[in-house]
């Protein structure tokens, strides 16, 4: 406590009387009235007073964020965490600040819990004025050990004075590193979230507090512990507040809770991804503050690729910052006459060019007209196209209000978010710059934005199919790469691929997969482009129906009306297979054909599912398949018949997870039912069956079908072994003929499967038809319904199903039940009372229920 003597004499203010028997009298008794207007209006002017201490208000305190490296940033390796504190304040010197110092043990015994309330509040206001003097003045505060308890302490007070106080003084305490551990200790942020939780808060009591937290949540060990609190739903709340320094302090907040990874799934679970989004695509007056923090904290959030989906959902897309150099390769095409981003010009109206180039200003500031005729999505890439166009041309293209982002990381690591219009545009005028690196990150993006049809058609719309077309054709890896997986993605949407085949993409890509040297990430992607444009099952038909019959144009819009299941014939296939054939009849080459079959000898299901379908369509546009069959396409057949997944023992399966094992059965599957729609096409050809091993082949396909291949995956390779045995003539195997394995195999199955389903139609033709196999007394066949467990949909169908359905249901169980072995499963599928019921009611088929019931020990 300090002494009469130890305070230097100064002018006191004529209207502070009780200023100087406060300070006189420190070691008597607390008072017990209370004091007017003490510490509260205790402000000496430096100006005026050359040993006086000036004592800013709080309100015309400068707010500001100063950047600080956080110790442990999980997750944040490219972000940095910001905290709140003061700027432009000069720190308290000379005289002046010895003047000041002389009080600060005053105010902190004044805190002290058996002083009174005002006596507190009051003290709490000068040390929180005094510690806005800046570190010195902050330096001091904590020399006095308790200090922070009792301003904790202070934040339970009724007064909102008090408590503004209090968190200010917390506030100005956290910005300093070497104390923000001390505050967070003495509970700071359980009184901070009680006190938010209150019903009615003053903006500046919400504002201090937030900021306070700002400070804290700077440390990775705090941020945690903040989101884990109930105050995570009141920041973000917070956000829609009316007042903008309670908004700015809340997103503050959150973008720090966004650097440690462990929040993430919080943040989003909170919702808070909406809530950021709108106020970043809201361009409110003064909001520049809550927009950057809004931006670091979704751009933190969309390092995850699912979270990055939900970001973009809400109209926003993650866009690399390549820097300004990157952009002085732009050139605008400031003469010509104006087009849509997708190439398509636009029909000129006038004679002649207009001599001041005034037709083509007036089209593209007319381009919103309702009288323009032009959709939506052409006008918003007009609109993007036109704002990027300009920033550029003015350098501000990376700038914000002017100024250029200020940044310690590298450019290349960079992102920024911006609306899907300004975003989209963006990323396609970055794909037609110089800079290598822009265009590979460019082209990253967007395959990471291609995340629905909506997005694709967006690039569609802004031109992005022809510059990744060209990019093919690039000589840096990285480039190709990226482009590739760019095009993969978008390439999902059929209209797209139709682009990409109008700009040429097959020959680039038959280039790449003929380079033997390419990655096997590039592989695979190459391959997937192509088997959707060569998809011998999709694309010939869109090739059908965009071929004039009769005089008429049937394109892509008539063609979705029409039914896919009809079958063309004639002219208009002759007419499409030679357009096709002289298309890519170059193309598609024997080096090409030697590439695919050697893909298809690997050991990777994907790449040979791929491979084989695309030479399924080579097969269509060349009948005669002379380069198919010279290029030694049994080795490749071969191969993928012979899948490992299916070659696995109990013992190899135990050690594997359910998980991993089905993927690799179902990838497996797929490469053997397109191997096997392959060769059902190859032994269409004469030539063909001459070479071909049908032993062989045979043999591997009857493996198949017994193995445990999904059943839907079984009919193409039922089929091909039904050509094949017609093909090698009678089947030496008299104990297990092909028919019956494919019967027992396949059809059996699949009719079981098929009056398992809804439709009462397919119930009835299922089971009729599983009659007929039975009646014909296919060897083994009733064991094969029970094993495959038919018996209880049977039993099913006897009560739903019609009078055709229920009685080919009680032939098949009637059959069944000449075995003793199922008699259990019979009487377990509740047949009896069914049959019972069917007696009764006399129904047509009560005899034939009756004879069941016979066979059954009931």
């Amino acid at each position: 406590m300090l002494a009469a003597s130890t305070i230097p004499s100064i002018h006191y203010n004529t209207k502070l009387p009780y200023i100087h028997h406060l300070v006189l009298n420190t070691t008597s008794e607390p008072r017990t009235r209370k004091p007017a207007a003490a510490v509260s209006s205790f402000r000496y002017n430096y100006n005026n007073h050359h040993h006086g201490l000036f004592f800013f208000k709080p309100s015309t305190y400068a707010v500001g964020t100063v950047r600080a490296r956080a110790g442990n940033g999980d997750g944040a390796s490219d972000a940095i965490p910001q905290q709140s504190s003061s700027v432009d304040i000069k720190e308290i010197s000379g005289s002046s600040s010895t003047f000041g110092d002389s009080y600060v043990a005053l105010f902190v015994q004044m805190l002290g819990l058996d002083y009174d309330p005002l006596d507190r509040e009051q003290a709490v206001e000068a040390l929180w004025k005094y510690s806005l003097g800046g570190k010195k003045c902050i330096d001091y505060i904590m020399q006095f050990s308790g200090c922070i308890n009792l301003t904790v302490n202070l934040l339970r007070s009724e007064s909102s004075a008090a408590c503004e106080a209090a968190a200010g003084l917390l506030r100005s305490i956290s910005s300093i590193n070497v104390y923000r551990d001390l505050v967070a200790e003495c509970g700071a942020i359980e009184e901070i979230t009680g006190l938010l939780t209150r019903p009615s808060l003053t903006s500046e009591v919400k504002e201090q507090s937030m900021c306070t937290l700002w400070n804290l949540s700077v440390d990775k060990k705090h941020r945690l512990k903040i989101a884990n609190t109930d105050i995570l739903p009141l920041l973000i709340k917070s956000l829609e507040d009316e007042n903008m320094k309670v908004k700015e302090a809340a997103g503050g907040v959150l973008a720090n809770l966004a650097l440690s990874k462990s929040n993430h799934n919080i943040l989003v679970e909170a919702g808070v991804i909406p809530k950021l989004a709108m106020l970043l695509k809201a361009n409110v007056e003064g909001s520049k503050v809550i927009r950057k923090e809004a931006r670091n904290a979704l751009i933190e959030l969309a390092k995850d690729d699912y979270y990055r989906i939900l970001i973009i959902e809400e109209g926003l897309v993650p866009v690399p910052m390549v820097g300004a150099d990157a952009y002085k390769s732009f050139r605008p095409e400031l003469h010509s006459w104006p087009s849509l981003p997708d190439g398509t010009e636009i029909e000129r109206t006038s004679q002649g060019p207009s001599k001041f180039g005034a037709n083509e200003l007036l089209l593209g500031l007319n381009v919103s007209d309702k009288n323009a005729n032009i959709d939506e999505a052409k006008m918003n890439a007009m609109v993007g196209r036109s704002r990027q166009h300009f920033l550029v041309r003015i350098g501000a293209i990376e700038s914000e209000d002017g100024r250029k982002p200020q940044s310690e990381f590298p450019i290349d690591r960079q992102l920024t978010l911006l609306p899907w219009i300004d975003g989209v545009a963006r990323l396609v005028l970055i794909l037609g710059l110089e800079d290598e690196r822009a265009i590979a990150r460019a082209a990253e993006s967007i395959a990471d934005i291609s995340i629905n049809e909506h997005m694709r058609m967006l690039f569609k719309e802004a031109g992005a199919i022809k510059y990744l077309v060209q990019l093919l054709d690039h000589s840096s890896d990285a480039v190709r790469l990226a482009t590739t997986h760019a095009l993969e993605r978008l390439s999902v949407s059929r209209g797209v691929c139709q682009i990409m085949e109008a700009e040429g993409v097959v020959h680039p890509l038959v280039n790449t997969l003929k380079n033997l040297d390419i990655s096997e990430s590039l592989m695979e992607k190459t391959l997937d482009i192509l088997g959707r444009i060569l998809d011998p099952s999709k694309e010939m038909k869109s090739k059908f129906y965009d071929i004039p019959v009769n005089g008429s144009e049937k394109g892509l819009d008539a063609a979705e009306s029409l039914d896919p299941s009809i079958e063309l014939t004639g002219n208009v296939i002759e007419a499409a297979v030679s357009e096709t054939t002289t298309s890519y009849g170059k193309v598609l080459d024997s080096v090409f054909i030697g590439r695919m079959i050697g893909i298809m000898k690997t050991s990777y299901p994907d790449l040979q599912r791929k491979a084989a379908s695309i030479l399924e369509f080579i097969t269509i546009i060349d009948p005669s398949m002379d380069t198919i069959i010279s290029a030694d396409i049994e080795s490749g057949l071969d191969a993928i018949f012979q899948q490992k997944a299916l070659e696995d023992t109990d013992s190899d399966i135990e050690g594997r997870q359910p998980e991993k094992y089905a993927l690799d059965i179902e990838e497996a599957s797929l490469a053997i039912s397109a191997g096997a729609r392959l060769l059902t096409k190859l032994l269409d050809s004469k030539q063909f069956c001459q070479t071909i091993n049908s032993t062989h082949f045979i043999k591997l396909l009857r493996k198949i079908l017994k193995s445990n291949v999904p059943l839907h995956y079984k009919d193409w390779v039922a089929a091909c072994l039904v050509k094949l045995s017609c093909l090698s003539g009678p089947d030496q195997d008299f104990e297990n003929p092909i028919n019956m394995e494919v019967t027992l195999y396949e059809a059996i199955p699949r009719l079981i499967e098929q009056i398992k389903s809804f439709s009462s139609e397919a119930r009835e033709a299922a089971v009729i038809e599983l009659n007929r196999i039975i009646s014909e007394g296919v060897v083994d066949s009733t064991r094969a319904v029970a094993s495959e467990g038919g018996i209880f949909p049977l039993v099913k169908l006897i009560e739903e199903g019609s009078n055709r359905a229920v009685e080919a249901g009680l032939a098949i169980l009637y059959n069944l039940s000449m075995d003793s072995e199922n008699h259990s499963a019979i009487i377990a599928a509740g047949a009896v009372p069914a049959l019972r019921r069917i007696v009764l009611s006399q129904r047509p088929q009560w005899t034939r229920a009756l004879r069941l019931l016979r066979n059954l020990p009931v």
